[in-house]
């Protein structure tokens, strides 16, 4: 029996089945038929909301990227190095719970212009809140910058060695990319 919902309602469901069979298989192997059953709603009706399986994928990365962004909103009334430590988790246990979706999401940005753009942008937001963090025990500037900009793909990179490996542990994982963060800009010890 299909159920009615609100077009934003509607919208958000067709996202988040799609995120979950992206997180759990690589891209060439999610259907939008198969989005369309789960949903209980026609190709069509799926279409209407995203023109392509493309365009789908693009969607559920942008949503994704938002929620992430805003589960790792840093709280100012931490230190620093708290705040770093509590966005990297919170991007670790993302990755962790959904390595074929972060894994395809980090492919995908290397093929597509579009995802590119998404990546982009939420690592410059990344990059911005470091910054600014970053300003109340170090001088920022423009090798502050390119050194965060830097590291931010190193933990990218990490996460990935990290996911096919798991040759250390989660904890291990965090202190590393937290070092080579203070090393990057000199302030270690912070």
């Amino acid at each position: 029996m299909r159920t009615r919902l609100s077009t934003e309602r509607r919208r958000a469901q067709l996202l988040a089945i799609g995120a979950e069979l992206f997180a759990n298989r690589p891209y060439d192997e999610v259907w939008v038929e198969e989005v369309a059953e789960i949903a209980q709603v026609s190709r069509g009706l799926l279409y209407h909301y995203f023109p392509s399986k493309r365009a789908f994928f693009l969607a559920i990365v942008e949503a994704e990227s938002a929620r992430l962004l805003e589960a790792s909103a840093p709280d100012p009334a931490l230190p620093p190095a708290e705040q770093l430590r509590a966005g990297l988790e919170i991007y670790v246990d993302y990755a962790e719970r959904n390595p074929d979706g972060f894994r395809v999401a980090q492919r995908a940005a290397d093929t597509d212009a579009d995802i590119r753009r998404v990546k982009r942008d939420r690592t410059a937001a990344q990059r911005d809140r470091i910054l600014a963090g970053l300003a109340a025990v170090t001088e920022v500037d423009d090798t502050t910058r390119i050194a965060v900009n830097g590291w931010l793909a190193f933990v990218t990179a990490a996460i990935l060695d990290w996911l096919d490996h798991h040759s250390v542990t989660r904890e291990e994982l965090l202190d590393l990319c937290a070092r080579t963060l203070w090393a990057a800009v000199g302030a270690e010890g912070v």
